[in-house]
Parts: C-alpha cells; sequence; structure tokens
C-alpha cells in the first residue's frame, strides 16, 4: 500500500518565524517526517544561539571520556599527585631564593607567553602568584592529556578549554593581582581605572548597537582598498577588479587572486605600504582581483560548486578575454587558495591549460592536521553550526571571528582587556585591524559542504571531493606552485600547508615566512622583523620531513614578497604593452571605479 501524497505542501515555520512550504510532491509520511526534522533544526538553532554556537553536548561528551577513563587509571592519577607534589616542592625552593640568582624561577612562562615579563612581577607575593598560576597551568595540561584510552579528538577539546578557563583565571587578569595595575592606580589616583571603564562602556555600546569602533578611520576606497582600478565584471557572487597599470610595460602573464570568502578580499589591498596588490602593480603586473558578495539569506542554497563556477572560473574567463593572455597566474588566499586548487585539479582533469602556475598563500589541502581550528569542527560542532547556518540561511562571521579569537585568546582577549580596561592604554586602531572587524557572512549550503567534507571528511586529499559532478584529484595539478605559510599559523599551520608539496605533483617552491596567519603574509619589503625560509623541490625528487628542512635550513632575513616575484617572471619573462581596462565588446565593460560595491556590502 503506498503512502498517499499531498496535493497541497504543508506549511511549517523556519528562521525568523516565516512559514515556507515543504516540498511538494511529498507522500504524508515524508512531509511529517521532514516537519519533524525542521522543528529539532529550529531547536537546536536557538540553543545554539543560547550558548554562543559552541556545541554543549560536544563538550561534555570530551569531559565525559576523560572522567571516565582519568577514573579507570590509577596509575595516571598516582602520577598526577606525585607530579604535583613535585611542583611545590621545587615552587617552594624557589620563592626563596634572591629573583636575580640564576634557577631563581620555578618554571618560566612558555616562549609566546608575555603576561608575567614586566619586572614587578618579581616582587613578592606577585612572584609566588604567577609562579603557582603557571604551575597550576602546567599540572592541568599533565592532568588533561596523555589519559590512556581517551580520543585524540576529545584530548584536544579538554585540553583547549582547559587552558581557556585557565587562562581567564590569571593573575594578571585582576586588579588585586596584577601588580602593574596596582601602581599604575596608584600613580594616576585611579584615573587608568576611569578611562578604561570609558572604553569598557564604547566597546559595549558598539557591541549592542552591532556598529564597528572606529568605523571611519580606514575606508574601503580612502584609506586602504585604494589602488586604482575598475569593476570589470559582476554576477550574483562576484564583482572582478581590474587594476591599473603603473609601468609603461608589464609582465605578460596576469595575476588572478582568488581571496578567501570568508573575509573581505582588501587584506590584500590595505594601507599603500601594507598592499600586496600595489605591490605587485608597482612590479610591473597585469593585477585581477575577485570581491566576494557578502551573502545574506537568498543565496543559501550557493554551494561549494557555485563558488568554482560563478567566481574563479568566470573571473578567469574575463582575465584572460580582457588581458588577451592564454594563460594567468593564479593565487589564492586561505580558504580561497583551497577553492582555487579544487579549481586547478577540475581544469586539469577537463584539459583546460589555462593556468601558468599556481601561488598558494596560508592555504590547506589536506586538513587532517588543521591545527587548533578543527576544535570547533568536530561532529557535534558541525551539527550544530549546521542547523543554525539552516535557520538563518548563512553563518554570522560573529561566530567565526569568537572561534579565531578563541585560538589566542591569551593575547586577544584577555591581555587585551586587561591592558585597556585596567591600565587604561589603547592602541591605535591599525589597517589589518580594522579589515579583521569587517567580516563576511557565509552561505549555508556553501559552509556545510566545506566543513563536512573538506574538515571531517578531508575529502579533497583522498580523492572523493567532486566538482562539476566529477571527481577531483590534486595529483592532476602538474603547473609550477609556490607555497607560503607562516611559523606562527593557528589557522592553516605550516606542517599542514607544507603538504602541498608533495599532494601537488608539479615543481614546488615552498617559503616559510616569520608571523602570524595575515602578519605573516602581509609582510612587505622593509619589515625589519621578517624572514622566511625557502626551499625548491623538483617534481620526481624525494621529499624531506618538514622539521628536518627547517632545522637544516637557515632564515633569510626580509619579506618573501620579492622572491615570489621573482620566481614569477622567470616562468614567463618578457614584457607586453598593459592590456585595456575591461572589453565592453566581449561583455566586460567598465561598470564601477574600485573597490566596488561588494566590498561595501554591510
Amino acid at each position: 500500500m503506498t503512502a498517499k501524497r499531498s496535493k497541497v505542501a504543508p506549511r511549517v515555520a523556519t528562521g525568523g518565524g516565516a512559514l515556507v512550504p515543504l516540498p511538494i510532491g511529498l507522500s504524508e509520511k515524508e512531509a511529517a517526517e521532514e516537519a519533524y526534522r525542521r522543528l529539532d533544526r529550529r531547536v537546536h538553532a536557538r540553543l545554539g544561539a543560547a550558548v554562543g554556537g559552541v556545541s554543549v553536548i560536544g563538550l561534555a561528551q570530551a569531559w565525559g571520556d576523560w572522567a571516565s577513563h582519568l577514573a579507570l587509571s590509577p596509575g595516571k592519577q598516582m602520577e598526577l599527585v606525585w607530579k604535583a607534589s613535585r611542583k611545590w616542592q621545587r615552587l617552594a625552593g624557589a620563592l626563596g631564593r634572591d629573583p636575580d640568582s640564576e634557577g631563581a624561577a620555578a618554571i618560566e612562562p612558555l616562549p609566546h607567553d608575555h603576561r608575567f615579563d614586566a619586572p614587578e612581577w618579581q616582587r613578592m607575593p606577585y612572584r609566588a602568584i604567577y609562579q603557582t598560576f603557571l604551575m597550576a597551568q602546567q599540572w592541568w595540561h599533565n592532568a588533561t592529556t596523555d589519559i590512556p584510552g581517551m580520543t585524540s579528538e576529545n584530548e584536544k577539546l579538554v585540553e583547549f578549554f582547559s587552558r581557556q578557563y585557565l587562562d581567564m583565571l590569571s593573575p594578571a587578569n585582576f586588579l588585586a593581582t596584577n601588580p602593574q595595575v596596582i601602581d599604575r592606580t596608584l600613580q594616576e589616583g585611579g584615573q587608568n581605572l576611569v578611562r578604561g571603564l570609558n572604553y569598557f562602556a564604547d566597546d559595549a555600546t558598539h557591541a549592542l548597537t552591532n556598529t564597528p569602533a572606529n568605523a571611519n578611520a580606514f575606508r574601503p576606497g580612502h584609506e586602504v582598498a585604494a589602488t586604482p582600478g575598475k569593476v570589470v565584471f559582476r554576477n550574483r557572487l562576484i564583482e572582478l577588479i581590474q587594476y591599473a597599470p603603473a609601468t609603461g610595460a608589464v609582465h605578460p602573464v596576469p595575476i588572478l587572486i582568488v581571496p578567501a570568502w570568508i573575509m573581505k578580499y582588501y587584506i590584500l589591498d590595505l594601507s599603500p605600504e601594507n598592499s600586496l596588490i600595489g605591490w605587485l602593480v608597482g612590479q610591473g603586473f597585469t593585477v585581477f582581483c575577485i570581491s566576494w558578495k557578502n551573502p545574506d539569506a537568498g543565496d543559501r542554497d550557493l554551494g561549494f560548486d557555485a563558488y568554482r563556477a560563478l567566481g574563479v572560473m568566470a573571473a578567469l574567463d574575463a582575465a584572460c578575454t580582457i588581458s588577451g593572455a592564454p594563460k594567468v597566474h593564479g593565487l589564492g588566499y586561505c580558504l580561497g587558495g583551497t577553492l582555487l586548487a579544487v579549481t586547478a585539479a577540475a581544469m586539469a582533469r577537463d584539459g583546460d591549460g589555462r593556468l601558468a602556475s599556481l601561488s598558494m598563500l596560508a592555504a590547506q589541502v589536506d586538513f587532517s592536521e588543521a591545527g587548533e581550528l578543527s576544535l570547533f569542527t568536530t561532529a557535534p560542532q558541525v551539527a550544530l553550526l549546521d542547523d543554525m547556518m539552516w535557520e538563518a540561511g548563512y553563518l554570522d562571521q560573529k561566530r567565526m571571528a569568537g572561534a579565531f579569537n578563541m585560538l589566542r585568546s591569551q593575547d586577544l582577549i584577555w591581555s587585551r582587556m586587561a591592558r585597556e580596561y585596567l591600565l587604561g592604554e589603547r592602541d591605535h586602531d591599525s589597517d589589518l585591524g580594522a579589515w579583521s572587524r569587517d567580516a563576511t557572512r557565509m552561505p549555508y549550503r556553501m559552509h556545510s559542504e566545506y566543513l563536512r567534507r573538506l574538515f571531517l571528511g578531508n575529502d579533497l586529499a583522498s580523492g572523493r571531493f567532486e566538482a562539476g559532478g566529477e571527481p577531483v584529484f590534486l595529483a592532476d595539478i602538474r603547473v609550477p606552485v609556490f607555497a607560503v605559510a607562516t611559523e606562527a599559523d593557528h589557522i592553516a599551520p605550516w606542517h599542514s600547508v607544507y603538504k602541498l608539496t608533495h599532494l601537488l605533483h608539479g615543481d614546488a617552491t615552498f617559503a616559510l615566512a616569520s608571523g602570524g596567519h595575515n602578519s605573516g603574509i602581509i609582510s612587505a619589503p622593509g619589515n625589519p622583523r621578517a624572514q622566511f625560509r625557502l626551499m625548491q623541490h623538483h617534481s620526481g625528487s624525494a621529499h624531506e620531513s618538514p622539521d628536518d628542512w627547517a632545522a637544516e635550513v637557515a632564515p633569510q632575513q626580509g619579506s618573501w614578497w620579492p622572491a615570489w616575484c621573482n620566481w614569477l617572471r622567470a616562468l614567463a619573462p618578457g614584457e607586453v604593452p598593459p592590456p585595456p581596462m575591461g572589453h565592453p565588446e566581449a561583455g566586460y565593460a567598465v561598470l564601477k571605479a574600485a573597490p566596488g560595491s561588494y566590498v561595501l556590502m554591510p
């Protein structure tokens, strides 16, 4: 007996309370099941919003895994008691010594931890306070790692969130236990706290009204994103910017830049002194750059393949037509590099030879070692985000910004709050800081596919990812590759980016730059702190482990930009006259001056 088909599609509530019909043609059983599933999604989305987008169930499972396995491990328990007693003995001995004597400290902060660098922390009782805190922090690391039987995923979650709680409780965060704040308060008669209270009120006002602080300090098209150019193509997903030539002759192969869709493109076109795009134009390159639309609920069904077709492929068609060049250099940044790699593999599969090279900046194609960001892409977490995105039609930029800040909460949250709200010191805003607050949304389908198929399934590296309805294989990419990773990257760890050198089978040049995910890439010539290591790997030769290579190669002082520029020039020497701006006869008329309209969408 077949189930009856509904003549009228039932209506169920979705995000925002609007009633939308279920798909037409469902049977009564199918319609009921879909309605129940939508109810679950709605409840999960509301719960997720209430807890800040963190899967409470996933965390509970992780802590339960830890507690149960620790309870059944008497040897580990005895080891923790033994380590605690040794730490207390060491601490008691160290606190009786002169703080200037050798070996006076019971424990030294980790190299990246600068909370207790100030000399005021060496006074008693503050030396005892911060040394005790560091000892406790180290003990908790021991208590949350190497638990027999515990899954690696849960161990990482427990260790990470226990570290977050301890960072919140650091003595540097409180007036009564921070000697720098106490001294400053006495010196200024409390005026530092008054300034801090004003800063807090200002930040709270901006957060409640959803308006960025210093919104007029770095405006796209004025202080940033100011390299001269024109929008020469627009569709529902991208605007393509062609930059005006700055030299009488240009490199024969243009560059097409594919930025990540989770960021505004002008990370590569900040202030003139920090603009990679402006620098490339000044070096004689014809540059095209994609500016992604900031999606809304109407774009919920745009998937990964739509970004490939409407984004990269549409921009490639325009760049080749306008420039008249048969090939372009492709440059992908962060997730834009992942998208570019998928596009390049699909082009290789289909016999499309229009890519002369690939430049991959802080971009991953294998997500098996994706670093601490993978803590936010566990199965329970992705399921929760999926329901939250389903209801709204997109993932709000605040969710991703919060996750990125948690990866470096010690610097980006707690140390900043202590400096601003307790010491009353507020740093001047920077172009990079203003850009980081100008985040974008991500459409439901695209981000769900990205999280599930790349982060959870690692389908691209495993040969299961599809583009245009057919699987793509990274090994098909044979064009020369220049990959850049950064030493302190919490989003695309350099060991993960290094895998490009053996997953893509063409010649590969790998640069390991100093700095973080953004600062290491936006490192213009003249930066006194910049340095990088360089490796060249030829197709068919043996591969070296990343750590062995890094230990053997001495860093070079300066920016990696000139080395990359010389690599591009060597691939296609010579110069040609600059191409015209746009090509109206071919359908690429100049639409608007750069930076265009999509980048300005709130």
